[in-house]
């Protein structure tokens, strides 16, 4: 979390035309998360507090940017960006390309998301299977091996509206503190953990399973003698497959919090079956959620949702072919 929040004052600073926009971010709340505390008070004229709306507050945020400003709205919890999916899908997106030439909107829209706080079926989903897709609109993830700073740079770069889904997890650890049984390095919005050598399975995975998967690699590598690779792109989509073909083995998993069927997943595995499939020793295996709302319960939640034994399991099945 404080590296996010170091990652808005800093934008903020540098950019005088950007706006950050929400529900109750404004200090001394900070938001739910406490990722924008500090920023209405030192920028009271460019954090806006709106009203519970968040069709209204993508909607300005939309507009601010379509003016040349930049726009970051926070959704206090993703799984409210239903209630927004006009005006990013059918007005932000858009407005990149139908006016008759390319029109820059530098606009993100932060989704906290994710289950494993016990907030229940309305406050837990991962929905970002939802806007994979669709054109003018690029999906990012935050994750422990990317820097905020660096990936709020990236997104804003790319001219058009950006969707960054953080894991409330990730909120709760301190960015780069991993296992340090595995070497972490970037190769630019790739990242990848592993063991020297060529790996026996891959795992690509968007941030909010890292560290679910380095468990599991861990637990696999210790009693079966297993080594896993883990890939962690930064931008979901439009997603640059070409960055991960090098780093491929045999065996390839895709991991991710969702519930299964036309998934971020089912697009990885769709590009690399295109482009690899005569050197897999089968299909890219998917490992989702169950098809179930996500209870409250502790105990009936980590029944529902992708765990380390979850991944640990996959890859163990997918190895004995």
């Amino acid at each position: 979390m404080e590296n996010l929040n170091a990652a808005l004052h800093a934008l903020l600073d540098d950019d005088p035309t950007a706006y950050v926009l929400g529900e109750d971010i404004l200090d001394p709340y900070g938001g739910a998360f406490k990722v924008t505390r500090g920023l209405s008070t030192r920028f009271p004229g460019r954090v806006i507090g709106t009203p519970i709306s968040e069709g209204a507050l993508t909607g300005v945020a939309a507009g601010l940017a379509l003016t040349g400003n930049t726009a970051v709205a926070e959704i206090m919890f993703g799984d409210f960006v239903t209630l927004a999916f006009d005006q990013i899908c059918n007005f932000a997106s858009k407005s990149v390309s139908m006016y008759g030439r390319r029109l820059p909107l530098r606009m993100v829209v932060r989704c906290p998301t994710g289950g494993g706080r016990g907030y229940g079926p309305t406050h837990s989903q991962s929905l970002q299977k939802h806007f994979v897709g669709m054109p003018g609109l690029s999906l990012y993830e935050m994750s422990p091996f990317h820097d905020n700073r660096a990936v709020f740079a990236a997104m804003l770069e790319r001219g058009e509206p950006c969707v960054f889904f953080e894991d409330k997890i990730l909120y709760t650890r301190r960015m780069g503190r991993t296992d340090p049984l595995f070497r972490v390095r970037r190769d630019g919005e790739l990242a990848v953990a592993d063991l020297d050598g060529h790996p026996d399975c891959v795992v690509i995975a968007p941030g909010g399973m890292v560290h679910r998967a380095l468990g599991a690699m861990r637990s696999l590598l210790v009693e079966q003698e297993i080594s896993v690779r883990l890939l962690v792109p930064s931008r979901l989509y439009p997603l640059d497959v070409e960055a991960l073909l090098p780093y491929l083995a045999d065996t390839v998993l895709v991991a991710e919090e969702s519930t299964a069927g036309g998934t971020w997943g089912s697009e990885v595995a769709h590009q690399l079956h295109a482009r690899v499939w005569d050197r897999l020793r089968g299909p890219v295996r998917l490992v989702h959620s169950r098809a179930a709302v996500i209870p409250t319960a502790a105990h009936l939640e980590r029944e529902v949702l992708v765990g380390e034994s979850t991944i640990h399991h996959a890859v163990r099945e997918a190895l004995r072919g």
